[in-house]
C-alpha cells in the first residue's frame, strides 16, 4: 500500500549560515564587506578553499577549488587563512541562541543545526514567524553582516532542502501541499545524500527527477534501485516522515593534518604525530574515556595511501600511552622514504575510565594518569599546550588549529565545555 504524504504541522527547523568563515571574517573586518574574500586552509597556490563569500561565488569560486584557480577566476580574491576561534565564538553564540527556543538542538556541523519544536508550544505565533524573530536577533546579538537561510519542514530531509531554496538570508516552508512544486524546481543531486553515483544509479531505472523519484514505487526503490532497506529510507524521506533524527554515539577520537612542507624526515613525523595525538588524547580524557585501539592513516605526495589499525590488551590513558602506540602502528608502514602529504590518527575501542580507590602504594602508571589530569586543568584554565611534552617544543605553528565543516562530536564537546566552565 502506497504511504501518504505526511500531513502533519511543519515542526523542525533548519538553520545555515551563509558562507560561514569567510561570512564571519567580514562580520569582524567591515573593510572586507562587499568584497570577494575566500578562506583557504593555506594561502599558497595550492591551498584549498574552504568557504568563499556570497561575492565570491558569483565569479564561480567554490569550495574544494585551490587558491590559484581561485586567483584565475578573481584576481582581485581577499584569500585568508583560517581562524577558528572566531568561528567557534559565533557557532557558541548560534548554539545559545537557539536553546532559548527549543531544547531540542542538533548541530550538523560548524553553520548548520536543526531546532526540533515537536515538544514546544508555540504561543500562538507561526514556526515562519519564530525563524523570522531568530534571524533578526542573528543580526541584532552576533552581527549585523551574519545572515543565515531557514528551512522549516516535517522533517531534517526536507527542512535541510528548504533551507537550499533561497540562499542567501531565505526562509521557506516545505509542507505536504507545495511539496511536489518544491521537487519541480531542483535536481537529484541537490537532494542532501544523493550523489552522482546515486544519480546514475536512479537514472539507470527511469528515475531523472526528485519528481520521479517522489512517485517511484517502494518495491523498486528497494528491490532494484538500492536493494536494501535504503531504499524504504528513501520513500519516507520523500514523503515528510522522519528517520533521520539518530544520534549515534561516540565511537572514536581522532585528529587529521595536512603538511604545509612535505617531509618524510622520521623525526618530524614523530613530532607531528605527537601533537596529533596531544590533541587527539586531550579529547578522550575530557570526555573520560580509556582507548584499547589505534589507527593511523598517511597519505602520500603521490596520492598513494597507507592506513592500519590494531588493537591492543591494554587500555591507553595518557598521551605517553596513546603515542607509543601511534608510532607502533606507524612504523609498520613499508615505505618510509616517501614524502608525506597528510597524517591522520584516531583511537577506538572506548570504554569508560575506572574510577580507582586511593593506593596506599601508588604505582608509576597511577602517577602518570594523575600528573596528565593535572597538566589537562592547568591547560583548560589557561590555554590549549600551555603545558606540553617535551618532543612538542617549539611546535606552536605546526599542526595548526582547524575546524571540520561535519565535526559534530567536535561541536558538543565546544558547548558542553563552555556552559560547564
Amino acid at each position: 500500500m502506497d504511504l501518504p504524504l505526511n500531513r502533519n504541522e511543519p515542526r523542525v527547523m533548519h538553520i545555515d549560515m551563509n558562507s560561514c568563515f569567510a561570512t564571519a571574517e567580514q562580520q569582524a573586518n567591515p573593510l572586507l564587506r562587499g568584497k570577494p574574500v575566500a578562506v583557504a586552509a593555506y594561502t599558497t597556490g595550492n591551498g584549498c578553499v574552504v568557504a568563499p563569500s556570497v561575492e565570491a561565488k558569483r565569479y564561480g569560486i567554490r569550495v574544494g577549488m585551490n587558491v590559484r584557480e581561485a586567483r584565475f577566476l578573481c584576481r582581485d580574491i581577499i584569500v585568508l587563512p583560517p581562524d577558528p576561534p572566531k568561528y567557534r565564538d559565533i557557532h557558541l553564540k548560534f548554539s545559545r541562541l537557539f536553546r532559548e527556543y527549543s531544547p531540542d538542538v542538533f548541530p550538523k556541523s560548524i553553520d548548520e543545526a536543526v531546532l526540533d519544536f515537536t515538544s514546544m508550544p508555540l504561543q500562538n505565533k507561526s514556526l515562519e514567524d519564530v525563524g523570522s524573530q531568530i534571524k533578526k536577533r542573528i543580526k541584532k546579538e552576533i552581527g549585523d553582516w551574519i545572515t543565515v537561510s531557514v528551512g522549516i519542514s516535517t522533517n531534517r530531509f526536507l527542512s535541510k532542502l528548504a533551507a537550499s531554496l533561497k540562499k542567501p538570508d531565505g526562509l521557506e516552508t516545505v509542507t505536504w501541499q507545495n511539496l511536489e512544486n518544491v521537487y519541480r524546481q531542483v535536481t537529484l543531486v541537490d537532494l542532501c545524500g544523493i550523489n552522482t553515483r546515486y544519480q546514475a544509479r536512479l537514472n539507470a531505472h527511469g528515475i531523472f527527477t526528485p519528481l520521479d523519484f517522489l512517485k517511484s514505487p517502494r518495491d523498486l526503490l528497494v528491490k532494484q534501485v538500492f536493494r536494501s532497506i535504503v531504499g524504504h529510507y528513501w520513500y519516507l524521506r520523500l514523503r515528510g516522515w522522519e528517520i533521520d533524527a539518530v544520534e549515534f554515539g561516540r565511537k572514536s577520537f581522532g585528529q587529521s593534518y595536512a603538511l604545509g612542507q612535505f617531509t618524510s624526515d622520521k623525526k618530524e613525523l614523530a613530532r607531528l604525530l605527537m601533537k596529533l595525538t596531544e590533541k587527539m588524547g586531550r579529547r578522550l580524557r575530557r570526555h573520560g574515556y580509556t582507548a584499547s585501539g589505534i589507527h593511523v592513516s598517511v597519505i602520500y605526495t603521490d596520492y598513494t595511501h597507507w592506513h592500519q589499525g590494531a588493537t591492543f590488551s591494554t587500555e591507553m590513558y595518557t598521551t605517553g600511552e596513546l603515542f607509543k602506540k601511534v608510532m607502533l602502528v606507524f612504523n609498520r608502514r613499508p615505505n618510509q622514504a616517501k614524502k608525506v602529504a597528510k597524517l591522520a590518527v584516531s583511537c577506538f575501542g572506548l570504554a569508560e575510565k575506572k574510577f580507582v580507590q586511593e593506593e596506599l602504594f601508588r604505582t608509576e602508571k597511577t602517577r602518570q594518569r594523575d600528573a596528565t589530569d593535572a597538566a589537562d586543568k592547568i591547560n583548560d584554565r589557561f590555554g590549549e599546550f600551555v603545558i606540553t611534552p617535551a618532543l612538542m617544543l617549539g611546535m606552536d605553528k605546526l599542526v595548526l588549529d582547524r575546524i571540520a565543516f561535519g565535526g559534530v562530536k567536535e561541536l558538543e564537546d565546544l558547548y558542553t565545555n563552555s556552559i560547564t566552565t
